[in-house]
C-alpha cells in the first residue's frame, strides 16, 4: 500500500511539473485545450477600433489640444539697430582717409513670440513686449501658411498688443472662455512656440490667482499657472480643460531662463477688454485724477490711528491735476473709490483706471481723523513715457 502512495505522489509531481514548464514555455499549446464551455477554449483578445473611429482616452485633453492649437500663431519680428560708431570717426584725419565707412553700423535684430487668433476679421493677440520695437512682424500657422501682419493698437501697462493678419479666407478662431469662473486646482493647457521648436502644448493646473505686485506690468491680475512656459511662448493661449481661451501666456519667474513652475498669464476678461478698446479707437482710454500713494504698513497705520492697512496713503498730488482742483491732499487716506473698498494701492490705481474720463466719482477719504467726502471730475491717464 505504501509503494502504491509513493508511486501516485511521484505521477503527481511529475505531471504539476510538466504542466509548469509547458505554461512557462509554450503557453498557446493550453489555449488548445477543450473549456468548460462545451469544447470552445476561452481566449482573451484586445478590441481594436474600427478605422476612423474615436476611442475614449480617460484623462486625456487631446480633444482641448486639437481645438485650441489652430488658432495659436507663431510671431517672427525683426527690428534694425544701429551699431556703435568707431572711435577714431571723431578724428577729421581719420575720417578724411576713410569716410563713413566705420561710421554707425546698421544690423537686423529677430525676435520670437506667439500670438491667438481671436476674431474672423484676423485680429491677432499677444503681448506688447512681443513686438515692441518692431518694423517687420511675420505671423505663421502651424500649417505653413505665412503672413505679414500690421499693429492694430498697443498697450504697454497691459502688455497687450493687437496686431491683423489678412483675411482672405476662413481663419482658425479661438473660442473665449471665462477667467473669472476658475478656480486654484484647475487643469489648464499653454500653447505656444517655446524657444522656436514648433507649436508645442505643456499642462498645469492653477496655481493662484490675483497675483499682483510682481512689478511685471502696471496693471496685474495674473494667473498663476505650474504649466511650463519657456522664452516664445509669450503671447499664446492658456486653455482650459475644454480648449477655451482663459489667459494669454506673459511671464515666468525663473532663475535659470527656463521653467521652473511659474507662470503667469493676464485673464482672458482683462485681454478681451483691451482689445474691444484697441480694436474700437486703436488705443486704450483710462482714468486718471493724479495722485501719489504709499502702501499703508503697520506702523503708517497705528500713526494715522487707522483701525488697519486698508487703503492707500496719498504720498503726493499733481499740481492742476483732478484731485487738486477736488481738493485732495497729501496726508489724506484713500478709502473708497465710489463705494468700492480701497484694499491697498494697487486695487485704488485699478479702481480709478476703469472710470470714464469726463465722470464724476466720489472718493472717501480720511483726513486728520475725520471722513472726508469728495467728489472728482476724472481725467483720462496720460501715455507712459517711453523707455
Amino acid at each position: 500500500m505504501r509503494r502504491l502512495w509513493l508511486i501516485f505522489a511521484q505521477t503527481v509531481t511529475v505531471c504539476v511539473a510538466l504542466l509548469f514548464v509547458v505554461k512557462t514555455l509554450k503557453p498557446e499549446w493550453l489555449a488548445q485545450l477543450p473549456g468548460p464551455g462545451g469544447g470552445i477554449a476561452e481566449v482573451a483578445t484586445v478590441l481594436q477600433a474600427p478605422a476612423g473611429s474615436e476611442v475614449h482616452r480617460p484623462n486625456s485633453y487631446a480633444d482641448a489640444a486639437k481645438k485650441a492649437i489652430p488658432a495659436v500663431v507663431h510671431i517672427f519680428t525683426s527690428q534694425e539697430v544701429k551699431g556703435p560708431r568707431h572711435p577714431f570717426m571723431n578724428d577729421p584725419i581719420f575720417r578724411h582717409f576713410f569716410g563713413d565707412r566705420f561710421g554707425e553700423q546698421s544690423q537686423r535684430r529677430s525676435g520670437l513670440g506667439s500670438g491667438v487668433v481671436v476674431s474672423p476679421e484676423g485680429y491677432v493677440l499677444t503681448n506688447f513686449h512681443v513686438i515692441d520695437g518692431a518694423d517687420e512682424i511675420e505671423v505663421a500657422h502651424d500649417d505653413g501658411r505665412k503672413y505679414k501682419a500690421n499693429v492694430v493698437g498697443s498697450d504697454p501697462e497691459s502688455d497687450l498688443a493687437v496686431l491683423r493678419i489678412p483675411a482672405d479666407h476662413k481663419l482658425p478662431v479661438i473660442a473665449f472662455g471665462s477667467s473669472d469662473t476658475l478656480r486654484v486646482g484647475d487643469v489648464v493647457l499653454a500653447v505656444g512656440n517655446p524657444f522656436g521648436v514648433g507649436q508645442t502644448v505643456t499642462s498645469g493646473i492653477v496655481s493662484a490667482l490675483g497675483r499682483s505686485h510682481l512689478g511685471i506690468n502696471t496693471f496685474e491680475n495674473f494667473i498663476q499657472t505650474d504649466a511650463a512656459i519657456n522664452p516664445g511662448n509669450s503671447g499664446g493661449a492658456l486653455v482650459d480643460a475644454n480648449g477655451n481661451l482663459v489667459g494669454i501666456n506673459t511671464a515666468i519667474y525663473s532663475q535659470s531662463g527656463g521653467s521652473m513652475g511659474i507662470g503667469f498669464a493676464i485673464p482672458v476678461s482683462l485681454a478681451k477688454s483691451v482689445m474691444e478698446q484697441i480694436v474700437r479707437t486703436g488705443s486704450v482710454t483710462r482714468g486718471w485724477v493724479g495722485i501719489e500713494v504709499q502702501e499703508i504698513t503697520a506702523e503708517l497705520a497705528e500713526s494715522f490711528k487707522l483701525p488697519g492697512t486698508e487703503g492707500a496713503l496719498i504720498a503726493g498730488v499733481m499740481r492742476g491735476s483732478p484731485a487738486d482742483k477736488a481738493g485732495i491732499k497729501p496726508g489724506d487716506v484713500l478709502l473708497q473709490v465710489t463705494g468700492k473698498r480701497v484694499k491697498d494701492a494697487q486695487v485704488m490705481l485699478e479702481l480709478i483706471a476703469a472710470l470714464q474720463p469726463g465722470s464724476t466719482a466720489r472718493f472717501d477719504l480720511k483726513r486728520e481723523g475725520r471722513d472726508v467726502v469728495v467728489n472728482i471730475t476724472i481725467g483720462k491717464r496720460p501715455k507712459p513715457p517711453k523707455e
